[in-house]
């Protein structure tokens, strides 16, 4: 998949998101269950705009991502001693143990399978040290079939208009196609990015994450510690991890 055109219009089209209150969230859980302020993943990056904010809250950051695009607007930004890795989450490869993991924006989504998934999980328990936390927000599949469903988005600023259209697919895949116009003068310039995004049912995470040797938490409605609901959109999962794998890094 490509996110070369949507790592430009990225933080642009992502202003609604209050950085500074989804880090306190995730810091919160991570401490809740016993998580310590130390070498934090943030998985998925993206454009390091909350690999910034959890520098900030005192984390020893690092930031993996596989599109060199999104790691070229987190460059770009003040690092505050971030380390960041291009790397494709389900071939992680630390060259250390980790104390917390976090995989935000229903990065997750992003992947190609459950297969998929279940590689991701299995290397963040790989190079998580003892009582490390992984905490993640993902899409259900109820968001997939009845909110992004069929939809078309349209969202403007000064300088960029997209139009976003949603083709839903079933089991939870909704193909994505992102059109952007950009303002150059008096013409606009196209470009586009498209992916597929999946969402599995809550039963098959949990399964996935025990199965990789990490305990469940808690579960939640997203950005909350309230209980999940049936037409809730996204979901938190708190897992801490249990059985700490032999390995040589």
């Amino acid at each position: 998949m490509s996110y070369d055109a949507f790592a430009k219009y990225y933080d642009v089209l992502t202003g609604n998101i209050d950085y500074d209150e989804l880090a306190a969230y995730y810091d919160k859980l991570n401490l809740r269950y016993g998580g310590k302020r130390g070498i934090l993943l943030d998985l998925a990056c993206g454009t390091g705009s909350l690999s910034v904010r959890f520098a900030e809250l005192g984390y020893d950051v690092i930031g993996v991502d596989a599109s060199p695009e999104m790691l070229d607007a987190a460059m770009a930004k003040e690092h505050k001693g971030i380390q960041y890795l291009c790397q494709d989450m389900t071939e992680l490869d630390m060259y250390g143990t980790i104390d917390t993991a976090v995989c935000a924006l229903d990065s997750l989504n992003h992947l190609g399978s459950i297969d998929d998934v279940r590689a991701v999980f299995e290397k963040v328990a790989l190079f998580c040290d003892r009582g490390a936390m992984f905490l993640f927000d993902v899409n259900t599949p109820y968001k997939h079939e009845h909110i992004l469903a069929d939809s078309t988005f349209v969202y403007e600023t000064e300088d960029v208009f997209c139009v976003w259209e949603n083709e839903y697919l079933g089991d939870g895949a909704t193909d994505i196609q992102l059109d952007f116009f950009e303002r150059d003068g008096d013409i606009y310039r196209r470009s586009s990015d498209g992916f597929t995004e999946t969402a599995w049912p809550r039963e098959k995470i949990e399964k996935l994450l025990t199965d990789a040797g990490f305990e469940i938490c808690g579960v939640f409605e997203y950005p909350t510690e309230n209980e999940p609901s049936d037409t809730g959109e996204k979901l938190t999962f708190a897992a801490r991890i249990k059985n700490v794998r032999n390995r040589e890094i």
